[in-house]
């Protein structure tokens, strides 16, 4: 009992793993792809290492995502002339089969300093209508007291004071305007590159479903083919000969009767 239990955990650890062709590493089954499953470029690239290898060999997920992002780099390089860091990450997360979107909105939020947030809401604020609204009341107001107020204003006509005020609120804006701004082209320039992976990642996927499909539809008709050709020659089996009919006898031609009469014509 003992040897037949060993030899059936064994055989079912043999079902439940496998060894990589590539790698020599017994990993489990799940993680194991056959080479004949894989894009016929993926698998060429394969083959031209190892050409010890058959369509049948096993190979790991971690070594097809090595070669897979060999291919990418190749694929980027022969199409951009260059492999950048941005180029970089995408390969990283196709091999990764991560996503690489990313909200930079928030992520650009959550790195601010107090600094930047006043500055943000001191922009926001000074390009609105309440800003507008406010300032104009109050330079209303102000010119009113001062020409109420007649020689005994703090700031009489024609509001020096006033236009210092005004000088030093627009000297003050700018700088924080600029800030905000060049916070702001920053964000932007995150959100492009984001978008950029995104569809770079998008379109190197797109071209590797297409190969699969393409791969799979000609092996698909291949073995289409194979069952018909074996169903053709099934029904060339199964069909029931012709019977030979017999041959007809033929009449027996009539003998002439020998003369057995003399030359006298006496029997």
């Amino acid at each position: 009992m003992t040897e037949i239990s060993a030899e059936h955990h064994h055989a079912n650890g043999t079902k439940k793993h496998g060894v990589c062709a590539i790698s020599g590493v017994e990993t489990s089954r799940r993680n194991l792809v056959p080479l004949e499953a894989l894009r016929p470029s993926l698998a060429e690239r394969i083959l031209a290492d190892f050409p010890q290898l058959t369509e049948h060999s096993l190979v790991s997920k971690a070594e097809l995502a090595r070669y897979r992002t060999r291919y990418v780099e190749e694929i980027l390089r022969e199409e951009h002339g260059e492999y950048t860091d941005l180029d970089r990450q995408v390969v990283e997360s196709i091999a990764k089969q991560d996503t690489i979107a990313a909200n930079t909105d928030d992520d650009f939020d959550e790195r601010r300093t107090l600094g930047e947030r006043l500055s943000d809401g001191l922009a926001s604020f000074g390009g609105s209508w309440a800003f507008l609204i406010s300032f104009g009341c109050v330079l209303v107001v102000w010119m009113a007291i001062n020409v109420v107020a007649g020689t005994g204003a703090f700031d009489p006509y024609p509001f020096i004071l006033l236009n210092l005020v005004l000088s030093c609120i627009a000297a003050i804006q700018a700088p924080i305007i600029m800030m905000s701004q060049k916070r702001q082209e920053h964000k932007d320039r995150l959100r492009s590159s984001n978008d950029y992976q995104v569809n770079l990642k998008a379109e190197l996927e797109i071209r590797h479903l297409h190969e699969k499909i393409d791969h799979l539809i000609t092996r698909q008709w291949q073995r289409l083919a194979e069952i018909q050709q074996v169903q053709l020659e099934m029904l060339q089996e199964t069909r029931p000969r012709p019977r030979r009919k017999p041959a007809k006898a033929k009449p027996a031609k009539p003998r002439a009767a020998a003369s057995t009469s003399g030359p006298d014509g006496s029997v």
